[in-house]
């Protein structure tokens, strides 16, 4: 095979800001996926181009980096130039298609089976900030017309809201779908009207063979009038569950199986848990009905939902076509993995709530925004982690770190520090004298002291004094230098206070607690510390604090001895 010169031009070209970028002539891999990119027409000969590629290579290799720079300078400057442009990677919202004159309208739309976890929480974010951004309507709509399998939570209502709040994105409107049954029962009764429902009667393994073989169910034919009556016979309840379902007519031979005749309606006779629903109705809108028609009825203009449901896009466009309506725009996004949690389900999170391996929505340990916010977390924090984590088809991996990071940031100007001994050991300072000593509330701002009383005996952790010999040294922070004269029990003796000589010393610098404190046990996603600490740290309550080489805890009760749930570190 020949190539002509301007694709050996272009090969050459790749290497040479291959070689510049990273000072090394570069594998024969990289340069390959640089010129497939660039030129497809050679794509199909690939086998062909790989040793004429690796020629030019090895000539580079017999090349100096300064002769590389001045050969990309001659046939490609504008590669250079791109080396020299320092790229910032994306982050944040892209702008919204939004034409001349239109009122933006977005919704979040959760099943109301518990509270917002961090996942849902994206879709919160990113609606109300898009709303904010134009000037629009976000609106949450609850998606609760399942009884049965996704059984909503009567708090989880108040809840969404609650937490919406927080996160400073309070609705402009609330919708409750259980509320709307009437107005998806009159759509209903026109699309069996038009043609273009019908009601099965098919028990579901039968009705997939035929949807499987691209065959219409005996059913499909009847008359609107027949299936009218159906259906009326459906809403008195004259129907078992399972026994009837109501379908939309679709291409029954879509290459896809999922489009092919979908369903609508189902029976349910589970009482909805609102009261004011109850046992008022049997007939149960699925998901894809009830989202498309709300999304007309509520003006939707923009719709961000999960790439995993391009099908009901799909699904719900022959709804919009039989009525010749606009679908709103539509922007997938990928999956959101947090790797300290796992795969987490609601369902399954109020499942282990109920069987008590959990203290409540709000247990350090889950990914819940209730979770979050009684451990510190701050809405800010989560507000800019969502937004800039931006809207993509990619399946996002992240780290609660990098909450954490943006959280600390806020926390850490405002928090006071204090002393907090895990798991005690008393130690007995031999030639100690009382004092008082005066720590910083703070490292950096000026925030004033706090008065801590020492004894003769203080606490220390376990941990920092668990290896310990004697003749050992240690620094007790902001109090003196101690040398270790008994392992057990656990004696020192005073030996100075200067830091100077701590620091020539090498001494590793412990904290501690004095006789006068206060029991404390904190709260953590990873397990339970129970200790002690000063006693100002009552003054803190919904306050969080940073416990000195521990981490930061909001304290969360001050009744009996203090209750802080972990923070970060």
């Amino acid at each position: 095979m020949t190539l002509i010169d301007e694709d050996k031009i272009t090969i050459e070209k790749f290497a040479l800001q291959n070689a510049v970028k990273y000072g090394k002539t570069p594998q024969l891999g990289a340069v390959m996926g640089r010129v497939m990119g660039s030129c497809p027409h050679l794509r199909p000969l690939a086998k062909d181009v790989g040793p004429i590629i690796q020629q030019i290579l090895d000539e580079v290799s017999k090349e100096s980096p300064e002769q590389w720079q001045s050969r990309l300078e001659a046939i490609a400057p504008e590669l250079i130039e791109e080396l020299n442009t320092k790229k910032v990677p994306d982050k944040g919202l892209k702008p919204l298609d939004v034409a001349e004159g239109e009122n933006v309208v977005m919704r979040f739309a959760p099943n109301p089976n518990g509270p917002p976890t961090l996942g849902s929480t994206r879709g919160i974010v990113v609606n109300s900030e898009y709303v904010k951004k134009y000037g629009g309507k976000f609106i949450i709509r609850f998606d609760d017309t399942d009884p049965q399998t996704k059984r909503p939570m009567l708090e989880a209502y108040d809840w969404y809201i609650e937490d919406c709040t927080w996160l400073d994105a309070k609705p402009d409107q609330v919708v409750i779908a259980s509320d709307q049954m009437e107005v998806y029962y009159d759509y209903a009764r026109q699309l069996i009207e038009m043609g273009h429902a019908y009601v099965c009667f098919c028990e579901g393994g039968d009705f997939k063979k035929f949807k499987d073989a691209k065959e219409p169910c005996p059913h499909r034919g009847q008359s609107p009038v027949v299936n009218l009556e159906h259906w009326d016979k459906m809403l008195a309840g004259e129907y078992e569950e399972k026994a009837a379902v109501v379908r939309i007519k679709t291409d029954i031979k879509h290459k896809d199986p999922a489009l092919r005749d979908y369903g609508a309606f189902r029976i349910v006779k589970t009482p909805h848990p609102r009261p004011e629903i109850g046992d008022k109705y049997v007939v149960w809108p699925l998901l894809d009905f009830e989202g498309a028609i709300e999304d007309h009825e509520l003006g939707m203009t923009h719709i961000i939902r999960g790439k995993d449901l391009m099908d009901s896009e799909k699904r719900q466009g022959y709804i919009y076509n039989y009525f010749g309506w606009d679908y709103p725009k539509t922007t997938h996004w990928g999956r959101i993995k947090v790797h300290e949690f796992g795969k987490f389900s609601t369902s399954g999170l109020r499942q282990a709530i109920e069987e008590g391996e959990y203290s409540g929505w709000d247990d350090p340990r889950l990914p819940t925004l209730r979770a979050l916010r009684r451990r510190g977390i701050k809405p800010e924090a989560i507000r800019k982690f969502m937004i800039e984590m931006g809207v993509g088809e990619t399946d996002v991996s992240i780290s609660m770190d990098t909450l954490y990071a943006e959280n600390r940031k806020i926390i850490d100007p405002v928090a006071n520090r204090y002393f907090f001994v895990w798991d005690p050991v008393e130690l007995e300072i031999e030639n100690a004298e009382a004092c008082v000593v005066e720590p910083s509330l703070h490292p950096t701002e000026e925030r004033g002291r706090r008065s801590i009383n020492v004894g003769s005996n203080v606490f220390v952790c376990n941990d920092d004094v668990g290896s310990v010999k004697e003749g050992d040294v240690l620094r007790l922070k902001d109090l003196y230098n101690i040398e270790v004269t008994s392992v057990s029990p656990l004696k020192g003796r005073c030996i100075g206070n200067s830091m100077e000589d701590a620091k020539t010393r090498k001494m590793r610098i412990i904290h501690w607690a004095p006789e006068g404190n206060i029991a404390i046990k904190v709260l953590a996603p990873h397990g339970e510390f129970t200790g002690v600490g000063e006693k100002q740290v009552v003054e803190e309550l919904n306050n969080v604090v940073q416990f000195e080489r521990f981490g930061f805890c909001k304290i969360d009760s001050v009744d009996d001895g203090v209750v802080a749930y972990f923070t970060h570190k």
